[in-house]
């Protein structure tokens, strides 16, 4: 063990053994400072108690039209709206390990980061206060399951808006543009999302954008994959991988923590981060673009722009200002 301690560089002693330890781990589980839940563990919101919504006005394929186009926004109330300020809570489905993102702030301990600070402006608006809110780590492939099942009514973690993903959960607008590349350890003969990937070890995260573009495109490269993100900055820095795949915005955190990896290449997609939301809540979809639509306006001084400028600048420079959203209706 003192031995694997050594190995992990960049994320303290402590904290990169919690982190190797979680490797394997893929089960939702209520964060430590969540608030405590009226319900039953892991079960917060039947399914059955959301109110139904219309079909979409168009067919969701694999090439469905605009996928980044949500329902306009609203400040009015619905049953959803209604339901979670008679719990009082706002269940939110998060990272805790990702840096700038969603991850433990290492001075009060406190969950912080930019999707975070997104969470707590959605809670200020429903329910009047920002730390009304219980956090729920998940994993990358429980995402959809944690809201299909009632288990969160929000999922804020760096989650892409695609033609699948539409067939299965509601988004709201567009938060933040990315887009997939490598992470690799500086001198590494990998150069970027090409050739150099064959027979190298790449590790991506079940269920994510990067795990589907590697199925579909390999370039002779051996694919691993985890339950988290996280853990294939672990296996890296282990030497059970050769590189990563990943969204870029993730992975300049990592970079910016570890400084034996570097991004190479350029990025191959161009994905936009939403809140996803069960299906069957519209009422909740047209609020959070509410949310999202005040959290944008200000140009340099707007909400966005600050927690950008706190969370991500440092790690991410360059971005001017969040996507423009799209409607569907």
């Amino acid at each position: 063990m003192r031995r694997l301690a050594r190995r992990l560089r960049g994320w303290g002693g402590v904290s990169a053994m919690a982190a190797a330890c979680a490797v394997t781990a893929a089960v939702l589980l209520p964060l430590a400072q969540a608030a405590p839940d009226d319900g039953p563990p892991g079960a917060v919101r039947p399914p059955g108690s959301v109110a139904a919504v219309p079909q979409a006005p168009w067919t969701l394929t694999d090439t469905c039209p605009d996928p980044e186009a949500s329902l306009r926004p609203s400040a009015g109330d619905g049953p959803t709206i209604e339901r979670i300020r008679k719990a009082g809570k706002l269940v939110a489905g998060v990272d805790q390990n990702s840096f700038a993102w969603g991850y433990r702030n290492p001075v009060d301990g406190r969950l912080d980061g930019f999707d975070i600070a997104l969470v707590r402006a959605i809670a200020k608006d429903i329910l009047g206060d920002e730390n009304a809110v219980i956090y729920r780590a998940i994993p990358t492939n429980q995402r959809i399951p944690a809201l299909q099942e009632g288990r969160v009514d929000v999922v804020v973690r760096t989650m892409t808006i695609n033609c699948k993903r539409l067939e299965e959960v509601a988004f709201s607008t567009a938060y933040f543009e990315a887009g997939q590349q490598v992470l690799a350890p500086k001198g590494s003969p990998i150069t970027g999302y090409d050739a150099s990937l064959k027979d190298r070890r790449i590790c991506t995260a079940a269920g994510s954008t990067a795990e589907t573009a590697l199925k579909a495109q390999a370039y002779g490269a051996v694919p691993v994959s985890v339950p988290n993100q996280l853990d294939c900055l672990v296996r890296l820095q282990l030497g059970e991988v050769d590189g990563i795949i990943t969204d870029n915005a993730l992975a300049a955190g990592q970079a910016a923590q570890d400084p034996s990896v570097r991004l190479v290449g350029s990025p191959f997609t161009r994905e936009f981060y939403g809140v996803a939301m069960h299906r069957d809540a519209p009422d909740l979809v047209r609020r959070v673009n509410k949310v999202l639509e005040d959290y944008r306006a200000g140009g340099g001084g707007s909400p966005w722009m600050q927690a950008y400028a706190r969370h991500l600048g440092p790690v991410l420079p360059g971005v001017s200002g969040p996507p423009a959203p799209k409607y569907r209706d």
